[in-house]
């Protein structure tokens, strides 16, 4: 038997294997819903200061700070009183990610309903835990399109691709069924300021009045849907719970002293005790949330799935003057033609995404790097985030000599509309994932927003042009003077040669 035989043989034994396990998505699961009589609550009694005479209406507190955007949430749990609505791709067992599920433990102590839905992709390594906070008689843990096999993904994805390649990419917590916090942020430390060598720039909306019961409804439907499984379904149960909750409180509690030590938690704590919102920063403006049918990850029904991109593609074609793109994963495929008919209108479109060396995804890097010249040759503008742009809240931490990237996800139109959430610029978000986001009509916010991209360009990112030769340019201002390079700034041959290989695989409709 030669070589290529013996692979073949061993790959498709692999696949047969990967495809042997199953996960059971009729397993006994208990529907339930968002409560609604929570207006005698701390939440419905804040939230009835900020509303007002406003009756009817929504207000939205953006929030491009770090440590604010985890304030906010571990506020919200510690004031609940009846639910905790959690909804997340990803939750980190490091210390932003134990700061918040201690909370989470200590509100369900009190009594609180407390609901997870995460997806399962980026779980491994956390099914003691989830099983162990599912063990709490007040938490339930539900993971989205769950692996069957819990220590080999890459034998699942051999057997059951189709199915696993698409994912759960909402981002809510929404406590007491008053307020809600969405955006581009997953739980983690390098979303919040925490990460001593990369941290994330994102940003948040905190959102208050019939909005968020518009949020719950998106949960309840996420939560309720045949793919989100009790984590007691796919992973074996503690023979005995309450050992496996004391554990899990011990790892926790270890953990914390060494977060308390730390300047981080005692930022984070200060915003919490000052409770620093306040009604006049609240904006009251028209607002649409918009989000993907569950279905849509559902490999079956995923081509009759509602989606969100007809409601964005609407926003983005009314506009006249200006639209800018802030993404951290640009990969345009036929929305370059698309580009080409808003320049045609002359429109002015602007692109701000991750230069290669801020990119923490080498792949996307190649999907997007040979649009380059094409949005150029068009008009398009395009900026590439500098890999040392620093990080709205770092300089609280401690953390604000850390490499930055661009997270956030949003875009502006004519500087009176914009979209925020969690939908990246790319195949992957348009065509696979389940994405949310909001799109608020406010000249006030999508201007501020707007002019925060016009300061920052210069000095946080590179302005990408074509010399008079056609070969790619990048230009930034370092220590008051500018600066040229040829080839893309600060990175490795390494690098490069990597994204090329990257370049020739057929994986841009995976991106």
């Amino acid at each position: 038997m030669n070589r290529l035989t013996c692979w073949l043989a061993a790959t498709s034994l692999l696949a047969i294997l990967g495809g042997c396990a199953t996960v059971d998505f009729d397993a006994p699961k208990t529907e339930s819903f968002a409560v609604t009589d929570t207006d005698d609550t701390w939440m419905g009694r804040r939230a009835s200061d900020f509303i007002q005479d406003r009756s009817g209406q929504s207000g939205f507190v953006i929030v491009p700070d770090a440590i604010s955007a985890m304030a906010f949430r571990l506020h919200g749990a510690r004031r609940a009183e009846r639910t905790i609505d959690v909804q997340y791709y990803l939750v980190k067992a490091d210390k932003s990610g134990l700061l918040l599920i201690n909370e989470l433990l200590e509100a369900a102590d009190r009594g609180v309903r407390v609901r997870v839905l995460v997806d399962d992709i980026l779980t491994k390594g956390h099914d003691r835990g989830m099983v162990a906070m599912d063990a709490h008689p007040n938490i339930e843990i539900r993971v989205f399109n769950p692996f069957a096999r819990r220590s080999s993904r890459a034998l699942n994805f051999l057997g059951d691709f189709r199915r696993l390649n698409r994912r759960m990419h909402n981002k809510s917590f929404t406590t007491d069924n008053q307020f809600t916090v969405i955006g581009g942020r997953n739980i983690g430390d390098e979303y919040f300021a925490g990460h001593e060598q990369a941290n994330f720039g994102d940003l948040d909306v905190v959102c208050v009045g019939p909005v968020v019961r518009e949020v719950s409804a998106m949960f309840d439907l996420y939560w309720n849907h045949r793919l989100a499984v009790p984590v007691n379904a796919v992973v074996d149960p503690p023979e005995d719970p309450f050992q496996e909750i004391a554990t899990l409180r011990a790892r926790i509690a270890d953990a914390l002293v060494e977060v308390n030590t730390q300047r981080y938690e005692a930022v984070i704590q200060d915003l919490v005790d000052r409770e620093e919102v306040k009604p006049e920063d609240v904006e009251w403006v028209p607002y649409r949330l918009v989000y993907d049918s569950p279905d849509k990850a559902d490999k079956r029904l995923a081509g009759e799935a509602e989606t969100m991109v007809p409601p964005l593609r609407e926003a983005i074609l009314a506009g006249q003057d200006e639209l800018i793109i802030v993404s951290p994963y640009f990969v345009p495929t036929t929305t370059v033609e698309g580009f080409r008919e808003l320049r045609a209108r002359g429109m002015r479109v602007r692109v701000v995404t991750n230069s290669l060396a801020a990119n923490n995804h080498l792949a996307v890097h190649a999907g997007y790097a040979p649009a380059r010249k094409p949005l150029l040759r068009m008009g398009v503008e395009l900026y590439e985030i500098r890999p040392d742009a620093s990080i709205r809240g770092t300089e609280k931490t401690g953390m604000a000599e850390s490499g930055g990237t661009l997270h956030a996800k949003f875009f502006i139109v004519d500087r009176e509309e914009l979209f925020i959430g969690t939908f990246n610029w790319d195949p992957r978000s348009k065509n696979l994932n389940t994405e949310m986001g909001i799109i608020l009509e406010s000249p006030r916010l999508a201007g501020a927003l707007a002019e925060i991209v016009d300061r920052d360009i210069p000095h946080r990112a590179y302005t990408v042009t074509l010399d008079d030769r056609g070969k790619l340019r990048w230009t930034t201002i370092t220590d008051g003077r500018e600066v040229m390079y040829t080839k893309d700034p600060e990175t490795t041959w390494w690098q490069r040669f990597k994204v090329g290989v990257y370049r020739m695989l057929p994986i841009r409709g995976q991106l």
